[in-house]
């Protein structure tokens, strides 16, 4: 089979849908990056525009219990109440600086017998890494908090907690064990309380404004799907060599790219073989 025919037979049209299935998936694995990218860049605006902001009492931003808008996270908010101590929860495997611990929950009992969820910290495992050894006291009596806004998290399938311990801020899962009416869409992150302790946990550290290597990862998986076009065209090229191997145009273009080859310098690698080859 002389020529190009070879290459719309069967087995090239397998090999070109395979290509074409590559690249496909190249694209969608690209297009996926570039989704990730614009939901960071989403993420660099709300902390630019909400983490620094001046607080506002809590009920001009939560209508109610529930609701809970993605553009109000980091929103500082102001907060009065009575920390119901004895309902603290500890969230376990929760990282600092590469370091796991705990974060500690305490319920903010306001006025009008609505808990608000705060965040106070995160402290140290203790010896036997169940429990912390130490948990800084929350202040007694009325206090007015600044805490920022996140979103309640999901459950994770699988994960469990001892008593008084959950596997993740799941809000919805905390007001069962409460019997009071919880804010369920958000919880505080605390950023100062009125009056202070003079210990507190570790402070939650401040996000980063960071999109991510998304658009280097996109543009690699463009690249992959030019590259699967280009090594199908070599392949066929290859081919289109051994089938006409005979065709004088054929050997001519071949003799002339054995004497290309030739008169090609040495690259570095090749000195260097011919070096160790001359000192055995």
């Amino acid at each position: 089979m002389r020529g190009w025919a070879f290459a719309f037979s069967r087995r090239w049209a397998g090999y070109f849908a395979l290509a074409v299935i590559f690249a496909i998936v190249c694209s969608l694995l690209g297009a996926w990056q570039l989704n990730r990218r614009a939901e960071a860049w989403l993420e660099i605006d709300r902390i630019d525009n909400n983490y620094s902001s001046a607080p506002v009492p809590i009920d001009t931003v939560l209508g109610n219990l529930t609701t809970f808008e993605t553009s109000q996270k980091w929103t500082p908010v102001l907060v009065t109440g009575t920390y119901l101590s004895d309902e603290t929860i500890l969230v376990r495997n929760r990282p600092y600086n590469g370091r796991p611990g705990f974060e500690v929950l305490v319920p903010l009992l306001q006025s009008d017998g609505t808990v608000f969820i705060v965040n106070r910290g995160w402290v140290n495992p203790g010896n036997a890494q169940d429990e912390p050894d130490f948990i800084p006291a929350a202040p007694e009596g009325v206090v007015t908090i600044e805490a920022r806004l996140k979103a309640s998290e999901p459950a994770l399938p699988g994960r469990s907690a001892p008593s008084g311990q959950v596997a993740t801020i799941e809000l919805p899962l905390i007001a069962e064990r409460l019997s009071y009416p919880l804010y369920t869409g958000a919880y505080g992150v605390l950023v100062a309380e009125d009056p202070a302790t003079e210990i507190r946990p570790l402070p939650a550290a401040q996000p980063t404004r960071d999109e991510g290597p998304h658009l280097s990862y996109a543009l690699q998986w463009y690249v992959f799907a030019i590259f699967g076009f280009l090594g199908f065209a070599y392949a066929v090229r290859q081919e289109y060599r051994l089938v006409n191997i005979d065709d004088p145009d054929e050997q001519d273009r071949a003799k002339l790219r054995e004497k290309k080859e030739m008169l090609r310098p040495p690259s570095d690698s090749e000195i260097e073989d011919a070096i160790i080859d001359a000192k055995r």
